[in-house]
């Protein structure tokens, strides 16, 4: 019954993607890539379980594209992976999602010993736009790395947060190009009120 209910869906569905409006062609490109990667779900989690590691993060980043409540559980494992790739793309994924379920783990990657992690720790938790989200990043605005404060600037700007302009601003003076481009950027981004 399901299959059938996704068949139909999905020949509407395609019919759409040959409507003059662009911005109906491409929601329905993904809604189309939407209900495929639905049916190949279990296709999806055995890669994650038996595949390489190229097919793990390959799965890892097709888990994101599918979306939903049941991806957060493998997303959730992988991002406690040891493989430092793998959790780094599981990371990704679950800022892509902003799943309230998601946020505490993410809050927990700010403490490895990692930069890489922490750094796509930072970016995932810009994507929630919320004062606890902010309130994490903030310090590593103080990082002075060129990467860690780099990514906390780009973050602060995602979250639109004109209340730390006076500290982006300061970072425009960083000895880090990294870090006075990503300041710049979220700069551009605040709000001007």
């Amino acid at each position: 019954m399901k299959a059938q209910v996704a068949m139909t869906r999905r020949e509407e569905l395609i019919a759409l993607l040959k409507d003059p409006a662009k911005e109906v062609r491409e929601a329905a490109a993904r809604a189309v890539e939407r209900i495929e990667g639905a049916g190949s779900f279990a296709e999806v989690i055995e890669q994650l379980k038996k595949g390489n590691r190229g097919a793990k993060i390959r799965a890892i980043y097709a888990l994101g594209r599918i979306g939903g409540e049941r991806v957060l559980t493998p997303l959730m494992y992988c991002a406690m992976r040891p493989e430092e790739d793998i959790r780094i793309a599981a990371i990704d994924m679950l800022g892509a999602l902003a799943s309230s379920q998601a946020f505490p783990l993410l809050a927990e990657c700010l403490r490895e010993p990692s930069a890489a992690v922490q750094a796509k720790a930072i970016e995932a938790l810009g994507r929630y736009r919320t004062p606890e989200a902010l309130r994490l990043i903030l310090p590593f605005l103080d990082a002075r790395d060129g990467f860690l404060d780099a990514e906390a600037a780009r973050a602060i700007g995602t979250i639109g947060s004109a209340d730390h302009e006076g500290k982006l601003l300061s970072l425009l003076s960083s000895p880090h190009p990294a870090t006075r481009a990503a300041a710049a950027e979220a700069l551009g981004t605040l709000p001007l009120d």
